[in-house]
C-alpha cells in the first residue's frame, strides 16, 4: 500500500481547502518545493498534487510549482482541470508519472478512449469525488446524478487501470475516512483504488492497512492536512504503510 502525501496549489501556494471550499482555505507554504523536500525526507516515494485553479477554472495556472515538485525526485501524481490531450501530453513530458481525469471524465466518456488510445493505461487514473454517493465535479462545486459506484463500473469497463476515490464530505474534516465506503468501492472493482479523504491519524493509516490485507486492489492513501497539522506523521505513515 502506497502513502500519497497531498499537495493542493492555488496560486502558486500550497493550501488545504475543507471539503473542496474555496472560502475555507488554509496557507501552509508560499513555495511547493518545501513540503515536498520533506516529504522525501520522511521516505515518501509518491506525492499527490492538485492545481486547484486548474479544477476551478479548467486553466493550467501552476505549472511552475509543478514544476518545482518535480525537482524534489518524487514521482508525481497530477490532478486538477486536466481537460485535453495536449495538456496531458505536456505533463507527462515534464515528467509527471500519472495524471488524473475529473470532470472531463464525467462530462465527455469519450474522452477516456482517446487518452488510452493516446498514452500507457499506467499514466492515466480517473478521480471519482462523491458526495453522498453522488459524482462531484468541477472542483466539486457542481453534483450530477451520476452514482460514484456505477460511473466507477464503466470507467473500469473502458479499461482504465486507477481509480481516486475521495468522500468530500470528509476531505480536509480531520474526522476520518469514509471506510465503508471505500469498502463498498473496492469491493466491486477489480481495478486499483487510492483512497482519499478525511485521514487524521496513524490509526486511520492501520485501518486501511488492514483492508488492504484483505482487498489487493487498495493501491494507497492519501493524506494532507493531518501532515501539516502535526496530528500525523509522515514517515510513520510511510514506513506502516509499506510494511
Amino acid at each position: 500500500m502506497i502513502l500519497y502525501p497531498a499537495i493542493d496549489l492555488k496560486g502558486g501556494r500550497v493550501v488545504r481547502l475543507e471539503q473542496g471550499r474555496a472560502d475555507a482555505e488554509t496557507v501552509y507554504a508560499e513555495d511547493a518545493s518545501i513540503p515536498a523536500a520533506d516529504f522525501k525526507a520522511a521516505g515518501a516515494e509518491w506525492v499527490h498534487v492538485v492545481d486547484l485553479d486548474g479544477a476551478f477554472t479548467g486553466k493550467q495556472e501552476n505549472a511552475e510549482a509543478v514544476e518545482n515538485i518535480l525537482q524534489s525526485g518524487l514521482k508525481v501524481e497530477l490532478g486538477g482541470g486536466i481537460r485535453s490531450l495536449e495538456v496531458i501530453k505536456r505533463w507527462l513530458n515534464l515528467g509527471v508519472q500519472r495524471v488524473v481525469i475529473g470532470t472531463k471524465a464525467v462530462t465527455d466518456p469519450n474522452f477516456l478512449h482517446e487518452c488510452l488510445h493516446n498514452f500507457s493505461a499506467d499514466c492515466i487514473a480517473v478521480g471519482i469525488d462523491a458526495m453522498d454517493g453522488k459524482v462531484a465535479v468541477k472542483g466539486w462545486i457542481e453534483k450530477v446524478d451520476l452514482s460514484a459506484i456505477e460511473f466507477s463500473h464503466s470507467v473500469q469497463e473502458i479499461g482504465i487501470h486507477t481509480i481516486i476515490y475521495t468522500d468530500i464530505s470528509r476531505d480536509g474534516m480531520m474526522t476520518g475516512p469514509n471506510f465503508e465506503a471505500q469498502i463498498e468501492l473496492l469491493d466491486s472493482l477489480e481495478i486499483d483504488v487510492i483512497a482519499s479523504g478525511g485521514v487524521a491519524s496513524i490509526k486511520d493509516i492501520a485501518r486501511f492497512k488492514e483492508i488492504a490485507a484483505k482487498y489487493d486492489n487498495l493501491n494507497g492513501v492519501i493524506t494532507g492536512k493531518a501532515i501539516y497539522d502535526g496530528s500525523l506523521d509522515l514517515a510513520q505513515a510511510v514506513s506502516l504503510s509499506g510494511e
